[in-house]
């Protein structure tokens, strides 16, 4: 988990540094092109197995969700600090735990529904809105959490009904496919050097989730999700060291609010259940 925090850091840092200078339609494609062809291995069997056309409607509107999803996020990438952007990300599992009650029949009881609260005060602590002007970015990445949290939440639908390498891959296709046409509409031609840092964010998205899988694999959420707070402490040294953005202090508190409460969550369900459902904040990571 440790790493799976650098890796998603370094994502984020590679698509600060570029600053904008690609659209961000442009730069997700270009992402999402780069990701699409280190799956293909496990795309081309997964396409020649078919699918129903129910799981292929499920594909679909996952696609559409993360469409928007990393628009909206390499947008405010371009807009607002890094911490920011990792803080406000830290809303997805809470989208999700929401969207499971209200679309998927799974229990809100009233110390989930207190967790939330919790979680919700803190992004309200991270965004402060009435007490200083917010950037279309701060809402852009809203945008984007609600998006990533719809899709984790169409990604369970597809359980058992696709493998999971599958879901995988189909989704860096159905996205690249959705991204297309936008990308064309604000296409400018990049350099060398904005293509290979494209390119770079590509490996670490993928090196991300795949040491978050092995993380998975070696301890239970329980014990990898309070990790994640890591990244926001990690991101905002970043910034500040890096690109020179001031440390915010309530970005911080207001992350650790929201963090606490994820783990609260994870935890009450890991002893409920024998196995957390709440999602990773990584996990619903473009």
């Amino acid at each position: 988990m440790l790493l799976t925090g650098a890796c998603f850091v370094a994502v984020n840092a590679i698509v600060r540094w570029l600053d904008g200078s690609v659209p961000a339609p442009q730069a997700a494609f270009i992402r999402f092109l780069f990701g699409l062809l280190f799956l293909t291995p496990t795309l081309i069997p997964a396409l020649r197995r078919g699918f129903p056309r129910d799981v292929w409607r499920l594909f679909a509107a996952r696609g559409i969700l993360h469409v928007a999803a990393v628009i909206a996020w390499f947008y405010a990438m371009s807009r607002i600090t890094i911490a920011e952007v990792t803080a406000i990300g830290f809303l997805n599992p809470i989208v999700v735990t929401v969207g499971a009650a209200l679309f998927l029949g799974e229990a809100l009881s009233r110390r989930r529904i207190g967790a939330i609260t919790v979680a919700l005060v803190g992004a309200l602590i991270v965004l402060r809105p009435g007490l200083r002007t917010l950037d279309p970015g701060h809402l852009s990445q809203v945008v984007a959490a609600l998006c990533f949290g719809a899709s984790y939440i169409v990604a369970k639908q597809l359980t058992g009904k696709a493998p999971a390498s599958a879901i995988v891959a189909v989704l860096s296709l159905t996205v690249a496919i959705g991204l297309a046409p936008v990308a064309y509409a604000v296409w400018v031609p990049p350099t060398l050097f904005e293509v290979g840092m494209l390119a770079l964010v590509a490996v670490f998205a993928t090196a991300g989730h795949y040491t978050m899988m092995r993380a998975f694999e070696a301890a239970p959420l329980t014990v990898t999700q309070p990790v994640t707070f890591l990244q926001l402490l990690w991101a905002a040294m970043l910034a500040w060291f890096v690109f020179g953005e001031p440390l915010d202090h309530w970005v911080m508190i207001g992350g650790a609010l929201m963090i606490g409460a994820i783990s609260y969550i994870t935890w009450r369900e890991a002893r409920r259940d024998g196995a957390a459902r709440t999602p990773p904040v990584s996990a619903t990571k473009g």
